[in-house]
């Protein structure tokens, strides 16, 4: 039976909405400092290429200039999330177009950009390299002569070459050999996909004060502030203790804004300038140039099928390009997670996927929502779909006979329970009308699937009772977009039974709290919140006991019916009343609360998705419309639904755009799309009608049952589309985006076998 709430599960308006609306929101670049400076940064004008001069005499001269850096001035410091290998501005040599040169710090913005434009370099231009699979061979350029020498670089196997290698790692469970032998047939298919920014709509800012008594404090966009100060802790040798980053909101994220980015540069600037502010606003051929990006990848599937239809081996080779520096990856392994995701939501009794990512001249890349996800399941779905053509077998129906039922392992070997991927593909295919109307020309179906895990983690949480009444939740998160604030007080508002109205959410500073991991992973409501439901959970346990020392019973006689409490007598109060009885006792000071919360036997489960995308293909042009998407998923308990479905609806948009238009192509080296209209991000002109579906069920890991979805809508879109486009007009996309030259081309040329081929 599906329980009954008062507060989760409804569409409450966000904590922060009005705020933004209003404009009274304050973000990074807008915050106003006394004695503040402004900071710019020169940026290579090439590709790969040694420094051999550097000439700063012109811009020092400047009237109004503060500090001047260059890489001679910071030589040695090196920083990343993990692996240590970007300096905070180059020395020897420039590794990518737009690469940090010199910075500059000046009274006002414009100073400091004539600064910057009086500084000369001189360079010794070298060979550079874009491929990730070209990148790894001996013969290409060497972009870090010494990878070991960084701290934190990725161990490789034993006898692997390191050339141009940020980091491999391998996913592997079942007898490889065995499953191909098996096979009727091999299919193997090489597939593509571009570089691409984020596309949030602020671009990285921040404003560092580096004090001269050593402690430092930090206003930056960025989402994960305890991550930031041990960051610059470890990287600037200032213990943890002295650097205070403050919680700013966040204007978009998507998985960019964890590494320091921008602010190291500031932080010297600041010291070089007696101490003063020092802010940096990045414009937005700046965010393109250097802000981080997802990660480009060539992906080569090779998979066996039975003659009934079932996988009996998949095995995987991935080449990711990482671009010039691995700094601003967060994974330990400093690698793309995607490979490990390979056919997760099938059958599959032997699989191998190697993951390589390479350096290259280009931007850095880093975690992009759901990182790797896309890549992966675009070409795996894709290729299911090209499966099912070669052996005859609906499409659909390949994908009924392989997905994971309740009792099956993952490929990996890990067993969930309480899966649903069944019930979510039947609904999706159901609610889309599936070809229910017979086939039109040019018009096409086409289906791909998705699972993904809500990751778990410590968190720290505090609620402040306050002598009105009402309830502030004090929280270590940034707002990123995702409405967390609101799902901590909807969580509030059940356990304690107050309104809305009462509940507050306030953030502060690094030194508030213990600990807070930080916006990302889809993780938020299952950390954080778990943090708050437990500090809510311990809070209402204490106003029960002055409930029962007022009404004159025992604890366990209380009965709580929203924000009343009874007793036995008939008397009654309300926990209103006793969060002011509790503020009175604490001598009318708020009453401050903090709870630390450590994850412990959390449920194995994941979350399923399937979508279905209509598309009409004009053969004249090769122009591809969408004309529906649905899009069906696990749930567990629906918090908000509101939140829930803006985030489906947000994804669905992020994975039409890595479908169709996003790219940010690279000639000679140098970024071609230095604008977000060059970019081509999706506009509301462009968005199909959307269906979703929700298959609800308190079975996941989160408070009261929730499952993650913020990085469940974007993946399997690509796919979907790709596939509908071939059933439409037969040809099969290899390589994102799906544009109308390559469809167009394809049909001319009678290319829709592509890249791939299959092997009896």
């Amino acid at each position: 039976m599906k329980p009954i709430f008062r507060s989760i599960g409804k569409a409450l308006p966000r904590v922060e909405g009005e705020g933004k609306v209003t404009g009274r929101t304050k973000y990074a670049a807008d915050l106003a400092f006394e004695g503040l400076l402004w900071a710019k940064v020169l940026r290579a004008s090439l590709a790969h290429a040694r420094i051999v001069k550097v000439d700063t005499a012109k811009a020092k001269a400047l009237n109004g200039v503060r500090a001047v850096l260059t890489g001679a001035d910071v030589k040695g410091v090196f920083v990343g999330t993990r692996v240590k290998d970007q300096p905070v501005l180059a020395n020897d040599k420039v590794r990518m177009f737009g690469d940090a040169v010199a910075a500059v710090a000046a009274d006002t913005e414009a100073i400091a950009e004539e600064a910057i434009g009086l500084i000369d370099i001189e360079y010794e231009e070298l060979p550079h390299i874009e491929d990730p699979v070209e990148a790894l061979k001996p013969t290409s350029p060497l972009i870090h002569e010494d990878r070991n020498k960084y701290k934190n670089s990725p161990k490789l196997p034993e006898g692997m070459s390191g050339h141009n290698l940020q980091s491999f790692v391998v996913w592997k469970n079942g007898d490889l050999e065995a499953g191909f032998a098996k096979a009727a047939r091999i299919f193997e298919h090489t597939f593509r996909t571009p570089l691409s920014h984020h596309g949030y709509i602020e671009p990285s800012a921040c404003t560092v004060q580096a004090h001269p008594d050593g402690r430092v404090e930090v206003w930056a966009s960025n989402k994960g502030p305890w991550g930031l100060r041990e960051q610059m802790a470890e990287d600037f040798g200032v213990p943890k203790e002295k650097i205070k980053v403050h919680i700013v909101h966040v204007g978009g994220d998507f998985g960019a804004k964890a590494s320091l980015i921008d602010v190291p540069i500031a932080y010297f600037l600041s010291k070089a300038s007696g101490g003063r502010p020092v802010k940096l606003v990045f414009d937005y051929t700046e965010e393109l140039l250097a802000g981080g990006h997802r990660h480009p990848a060539v992906i080569h599937l090779r998979t066996g099928i039975a003659r009934d239809g079932t996988f009996t081996a998949v095995q995987g080779t991935i080449h990711f390009s990482g671009g010039a520096y691995g700094a601003p990856k967060a994974n330990p392994q400093v690698t793309v997670l995607g490979g490990r995701r390979l056919a997760s939501m099938y059958r599959v009794p032997a699989i191998s996927c190697e993951t390589y990512c390479a350096y290259t001249n280009q931007v850095p890349c880093t975690q992009t929502r759901t990182p790797g996800s896309p890549q992966v399941v675009f070409a795996f779905e894709s290729q299911v779909d090209i499966i099912a053509k070669e052996m005859g077998i609906d499409p659909l129906e390949l994908r009924r006979r392989n997905i994971l039922r309740d009792g099956d392992a993952n490929p990996m070997g890990e067993k969930w329970s309480d899966i649903l991927m069944g019930e979510v593909l039947e609904r999706a295919v159901k609610t889309s009308g599936w070809k229910q109307n017979g086939a039109k020309p040019n018009r096409g179906w086409g289906i791909a699937l998705y699972d993904r895990g809500t990751p778990e983690g410590k968190a720290s949480s505090a609620l402040i009772l306050n002598g009105d009444g009402r309830v502030d939740i004090l929280t270590g998160v940034p707002d990123v977009g995702p409405g967390y604030y609101t799902i901590s007080q909807q969580m509030v508002c059940e356990i304690l039974g107050v309104p809305p109205e009462k509940v507050g959410v306030v953030f502060k500073d690094t030194d508030s709290l213990p600990f807070d991991p930080g916006t990302g992973g889809s993780k938020q409501t299952n950390t954080s919140g778990h943090a708050v439901k437990k500090s809510a959970d311990e809070v209402r346990q204490k106003l029960i006991e002055l409930a029962a020392r007022e009404l004159g019973c025992t604890r366990a006689e209380i009965r709580q019916e929203g924000g009343k409490l009874s007793a036995p007598n008939k008397k009654s109060t309300t926990t209103q009343k006793m969060i002011e009885l509790a503020v009175k006792e604490n001598g009318g000071r708020p009453v401050f609360h903090l709870t630390n919360f450590v994850p412990e036997n959390m449920p194995k489960v994941t979350g399923f998705a399937a979508q279905v995308a209509e598309v009409e293909v004009d053969p004249a042009t090769g122009q591809v419309r969408v004309i529906n998407l649905t899009t069906a998923h696990d749930t567990g308990t629906v918090l908000n639904r509101l939140t829930l479905t803006g985030q489906i609806d947000g994804g669905v948009v992020t994975g039409l755009g890595f479908a169709l238009m996003e790219e940010n192509p690279l000639i000679d080296g140098k970024i071609a799309t230095l604008s977000l209209g060059e970019s081509k991000l999706p506009s509301i002109a462009d968005v199909p009608p959307l269906k979703t579906v929700l298959i609800e069920s308190p079975t996941g890991p989160t408070p009261f049952g929730g499952k993650a979805i913020a990085e469940n809508p974007n993946v399997p879109t690509a796919a979907a589309i790709a596939n509908a486009v071939a059933d439409a007009v037969g040809v099969r996309i290899f390589d994102l985006p799906i544009t109308a030259e390559k469809v167009y081309l394809s049909l001319q040329n009678d290319a829709g076998a592509g890249h791939g081929k299959a092997k009896s």
